[in-house]
């Protein structure tokens, strides 16, 4: 919770606490704290926002693993897979996600002089994931049925994976956090309303859960959908 809203809230419980009904008698304050922490429930920040998208990218990342691992050990997989994880990618993470870093994030950056050549490295890597991503959904509307073919998709499943897996913990753990330094407590809260406002736009709803939704059936579709299972014995 960033400071201006946490003074906010603040002001809002000392308010509420001591606020006069019509009736003359006070407002419990367990309830006026009880409604109050329902609505903060319901506020996302700008920073968790962006990281929990990153969730979906990292969860088709897993998907694509699976995908590589049967390729490796020449087991096979439904081609489905390919077309839907990719798509998921192109859709939510290149399209929209993507779009909102280099539109709203990345120019902030930049004009406060700040993380100037993380934001140059992060901008190029997002260029080079959507030619990745051209070359993987290419390879899934093919027959995907020579070992040649199979293998050009694993090599450019595992160089998107080895290239976004640092991507996104960098961002994560660096650009993200350091936001705050360069845009006013009013500023990023503004920032979090707008990109609920283009999300809803881009979508027709809330394209978080959809996605959510979406890159579960892929976790069906490829058996990997059960969290135990990956518990070491």
């Amino acid at each position: 919770m960033n400071e201006f809203r946490s003074i906010r809230i603040a002001s809002r419980r000392a308010f509420l606490s001591t606020a006069v009904s019509a009736g003359g008698l006070l407002l419990p304050a367990s309830l006026a704290l009880a409604a109050d922490e329902k609505e903060g429930d319901e506020d996302i920040s700008t920073n968790e926002d962006l990281m929990r998208e990153h969730g979906i990218l990292k969860r088709v990342m897993i998907a694509y693993d699976e995908i590589i691992r049967r390729i490796r050990s020449g087991q096979d997989f439904p081609p489905q897979a390919v077309t839907d994880g990719a798509t998921i990618i192109r859709r939510f993470i290149e399209d929209y996600h993507e779009k909102l870093e280099e539109d709203h994030l990345f120019p902030r950056f930049r004009k406060a002089g700040k993380l100037v050549d993380l934001v140059t490295v992060l901008y190029a890597q997002h260029q080079a994931g959507r030619r990745v991503t051209e070359r993987i959904m290419a390879a899934a509307s093919g027959s995907l049925k020579s070992a040649d073919e199979r293998n050009r998709l694993a090599n450019d499943l595992e160089a998107f994976n080895r290239m976004y897996s640092p991507h996104e913990a960098r961002e994560d753990t660096v650009l993200f956090p350091a936001l705050h330094k360069i845009v006013t407590p009013h500023e990023y809260d503004a920032l979090g309303e707008q990109f609920e406002k283009i999300e809803r736009q881009t979508f027709g709803g809330d394209g978080f859960d959809i996605y959510v939704d979406k890159v579960a059936a892929l976790e069906k579709l490829l058996g990997i959908h059960d969290l135990a299972k990956f518990t070491p014995a």
